[in-house]
């Protein structure tokens, strides 16, 4: 019996999921929470085999967190569940420390056979992200600017397209203020753009 959490700010996600889980005799709903920082709080006294989360989160982003259960938790598994891009989003999962990435518009069936797949073999790619990285194992054959993109510096985009400011992207990624700057000089010479509003357009085209 696999033991999930599901992490997703709507509710009706985290409802529909449970649903479905609470009829399957393999996959055990063990509960949901609405942001990065209550996965921690949830862990200390309920543990889980698989954490199903979202990347876009209140207080602690899905990358983000990916690290802190890394580290706090290294025999819990990971599967990002997204709505954003696989393009886009899959490898910096992966990279991050995530066991599988699965888009929101996959089936029912195709998300409980990658949480049993991942609980028994520790990973699940969609068959066109596994050819796209043995195309390029260095990233995706996507977003020529999303190539030469690490990371955090995906992270970072993310968070200055959605509006915060460098004190709050360090506070939520736990970096100083100062690196923070970095990496937005560092993206703007990347994304060939000179001023934040430029940036943000340009993360605009990239479906952030």
């Amino acid at each position: 019996m696999v033991k999930l959490l599901v992490v997703d700010q709507h509710p009706i996600v985290s409802k529909g999921l449970e649903l479905v889980f609470n009829a399957t005799r393999d996959i055990k709903f063990m509960g949901s929470v609405d942001n990065g920082e209550a996965i921690f709080e949830f862990l200390k006294s309920t543990p889980v085999d698989i954490i199903l989360t979202e990347i876009d989160l209140p207080k602690l982003n899905g990358l983000t967190a990916i690290r802190r259960i890394k580290s706090d938790y290294p025999d819990t598994k990971v599967i990002m569940f997204s709505g954003q891009s696989e393009e886009v989003y899959a490898v910096s999962s992966i990279k991050a420390g995530a066991d599988g990435f699965i888009p929101k518009t996959a089936g029912i069936i195709t998300l409980r056979e990658a949480i049993l797949k991942v609980h028994k073999d520790g990973m699940y790619l969609s068959d066109s992200l596994m050819q796209r990285l043995n195309k390029n194992s260095k990233g995706l054959k996507g977003s020529t600017y999303y190539k030469k993109l690490s990371t955090r510096e995906v992270e970072v985009l993310k968070l200055l397209a959605s509006g915060k400011r460098n004190k709050d992207i360090a506070k939520e990624l736990e970096i100083n203020e100062k690196t923070v700057s970095t990496y937005r000089a560092r993206l703007m010479k990347k994304l060939n753009v000179d001023n934040l509003v430029d940036l943000v357009n340009q993360s605009n085209t990239m479906q952030l």
